[in-house]
């Protein structure tokens, strides 16, 4: 075989193992909100995004660190080939899913940045985490690295957007531009602050309903106990 293509070789196996890792993680998320349905009656999960990246993205990244374009420093310094962003309600949900997912006895966590607590200076916001997960294969078993993105449905419209400013100023955005997104992100912290309060609100009072039923239930129940106690007497 010629080098050419044993690097071609290499390379299908190396994208294989990232789309089996993104696969597998996604599997277990679909598991996680599945489960979470069934026993707290509630999805913490809005959408769930997978991707590899392309060729020419990875070569870019290199470029941007200063390596050379090749499979040894793609595996080396490229943590975020396979990617997973996972949308929720609430900011509460970020953290139960990042917990629920660190706690998955075959997923090991390499490095957490909170994004949340401390946004970029852009004000980006997202939860961001490493992790491994070994992937089968037929002759041997292979860690491979995934990113996993958590945000809300707030977090994720401000990325999307200044994703696409960030590559139509090719990162060199007007500083007015960049103000007023930073200002923004201060919008969507405040925003995600007051649905959390109302979503917390609404499941207090759903709670007090629900005991409230619950009392009366009892009371009618203990009401027929006794009617049908006297009527046994007499």
């Amino acid at each position: 075989m010629i080098a050419g293509e044993k690097e071609v070789d290499s390379w299908t196996r190396i994208m294989l193992l990232y789309r089996s890792a993104v696969e597998e993680i996604r599997t277990k998320i679909d598991i996680l909100n599945d489960e979470f349905q069934q026993t707290h009656r509630y999805n913490p999960i809005e959408y769930v995004k997978t991707r590899v990246k392309s060729p020419e993205s990875i070569a870019k990244k290199l470029k941007r660190y200063g390596r050379e374009d090749n499979i040894e420093n793609m595996v080396s310094y490229c943590n975020d080939i396979a990617g997973i962003r996972i949308v929720c309600s609430f900011t509460s949900d970020i953290y139960k899913l990042a917990d629920m997912i660190g706690k998955q006895s075959d997923i090991t966590v390499l490095s957490i940045k909170d994004y949340i607590n401390h946004p970029k200076a852009s004000g980006y916001k997202s939860y961001h985490m490493i992790v491994t997960i070994p992937i089968f294969l037929s002759d041997n078993v292979v860690d491979t690295r995934v990113e996993i993105q958590i945000r809300t449905i707030a977090m994720d419209f401000w990325a999307s957007l200044e994703h696409k400013i960030y590559y139509k100023f090719e990162g060199d955005a007007p500083e007015y531009i960049s103000h007023d997104l930073r200002e923004c992100a201060h919008i969507v912290s405040m925003l995600d602050a007051k649905m959390l309060s109302l979503n917390e609100a609404i499941m207090k009072a759903k709670k007090e309903q629900r005991d409230e039923q619950k009392v009366e239930q009892n009371a009618h129940e203990r009401l027929n106990m006794l009617i049908n106690q006297a009527k046994s007497g007499s």
